[in-house]
């Protein structure tokens, strides 16, 4: 068992370092947090903040009744997750999501950090393993770990890591998008956390123009690979957008530009065929970024193509989209339950680096590795989380939950997931109507997303109740 004196090292300020450096200091534990920038820097990181968003400025939806990712927000938040706090306290409209402005975000979790009296913000980095004589630590270093770390970690575990692009979405200024051909609207005018239900700036195209514009992203040129990451694949849920129209004419049409749920007011009787739209990046409303417009386009071709868009003929751009090479572990096999490495008890990992994707996701698991580590340090052990709650369920998924093995025996390898109700286990009564009747269609599936978010929010109440386990007070 840890003294309550001895540290706990982090390493990694990030989402997930950041949520777990908190779940610590907020249990009454000390905690050094290693982050390397601005020592050594990455490709995708531009500040030295802690828990920067390299990517989207989205946590995607709010909605805890009807979402995966909106009830796990909702089950961080009553776990005192640090995260979602400044995420609340610096939200932007974005319709029914949960977005943020990103400098803003960042300062307050660096902020809440720094003044913590429990908490020491170490930077540089961390060469390799952490050393034995450190105890327990957490590594949370992300998808763009450190050379020398990912090297160690495959030299001790005798596995390669695996690897994917992510791709970064470009920023327009709102100034500069001609509102005589766009305009605002929210899909079905949905309204979400501090939004109007008018929170996205629409680009219409018609036939013509979208058959156009996807030609121009086939043949436009893209960033040359480097030898040793030819091979390596995309994770599906940030797939760059000219990789989208490569699988086919019609698919950004059904992708991130359909045009369903919107109506253009300058021309109300015409239907577009395709619909690019902008999502707000900053709390003063001047940044847009362009949703699932993540591109391995070279930054000339992004301009020239992207202007072909109706009300970006003009777009002036504060950051054009760009490309990194992530890496994560081969988790069912290399963690146990507890996130803890097989190899190496006293090493947890968190965040992305454990095969789980997106912002929240990571977070949640810097959370729970928290808490892990916490109750562990004082010597006591947290009964695994329900897999019907979204905690639970993401983690069964990281530390065992997908198929190992195809029908014909050939080994599948572990990708990324976000947190999804295929991960959750089924209900146990197909859900009916107030007459019994059980049900069909959309009706249905509203239905029993409600019971299954209602069936997660008793579980973790009472497994919460169980373990003694209080919220972590969240400023």
């Amino acid at each position: 068992m840890t003294s309550a004196r001895e540290p706990i090292h982090v390493v990694g300020g990030g989402l997930a370092g950041s949520e777990a450096a908190w779940q610590l200091a907020g249990g009454g534990h000390a905690v050094i947090l290693h982050e390397m920038r601005p020592e050594r820097r990455t490709d995708a990181h531009r500040t030295d903040g802690l828990a920067e968003l390299v990517c989207s400025n989205s946590f995607r939806s709010d909605d805890a009744n009807g979402n995966a990712v909106g009830l796990l927000h909702q089950e961080m938040r009553s776990l005192g997750s640090l995260i979602l706090a400044c995420a609340d306290r610096h939200q932007v409209p974005a319709g029914g999501a949960l977005a943020v402005d990103r400098d803003g975000f960042s300062r307050a979790v660096t902020k809440a950090l720094e003044d913590h009296p429990l908490v020491t913000i170490a930077r540089g980095e961390v060469e390799g393993l952490p050393p034995e004589e450190w105890g327990p630590c957490i590594v949370a270093t992300g998808p763009l770990t450190a050379p020398a770390l990912a090297e160690a970690i495959r030299g001790l575990t005798g596995a390669e890591s695996l690897a994917f692009f992510d791709a970064i979405a470009p920023i327009v200024h709102r100034d500069s998008i001609d509102m005589g051909k766009a305009w605002f609207q929210s899909r079905y005018d949905k309204a979400g956390p501090g939004g109007s239900g008018a929170d996205y700036i629409n680009c219409p195209l018609d036939r013509e123009q979208y058959d156009a514009f996807v030609a121009a992203l086939v043949a436009g040129e893209k960033t040359r690979f480097k030898e040793w990451e030819a091979s390596t694949p995309y994770f599906d849920g940030c797939l760059p957008i000219e990789v989208m129209a490569e699988r086919g004419p019609e698919t950004l049409r059904h992708g991130p530009m359909k045009p369903v749920g919107l109506t253009n007011p300058h021309d109300p009787t015409v239907k577009a065929c395709a619909i690019v739209q902008l999502r707000q990046d900053n709390a003063l409303g001047t940044l847009y970024n362009m949703v699932g417009f993540q591109t391995k386009l070279t930054y000339g071709e992004q301009t020239r193509i992207f202007r072909t868009i109706p009300g970006l003929e003009n777009a002036e751009f504060a950051r054009l989209g760009g490309l990194h090479r992530n890496t994560y572990l081969d988790s069912p096999r290399l963690l146990d339950a507890g996130l803890r490495l097989k190899a190496r008890p006293s090493l947890r990992f968190a965040g992305q680096i454990t095969g789980c994707e997106g912002y929240v996701e990571s977070a949640a698991v810097g959370l729970m590795a928290g808490r892990y580590a916490l109750a562990e340090a004082r010597g006591q052990a947290l009964d695994p989380l329900p897999q019907t709650t979204a905690l639970g369920a993401l983690l069964a998924h990281i530390t065992g939950g997908h198929i190992a093995v195809e029908d014909e025996g050939t080994p599948r390898s572990f990708q990324p997931m976000n947190v999804n109700f295929g991960l959750f286990p089924p209900l146990e009564r197909a859900p009916r109507n107030e007459t019994g009747r059980r049900l069909r269609g959309p009706e249905k599936a509203a239905l029993k997303k409600r019971a299954l978010t209602d069936r997660a929010r008793e579980d973790l109440a009472a497994w919460m109740a169980a373990q003694g386990v209080l919220p972590a007070a969240a400023e």
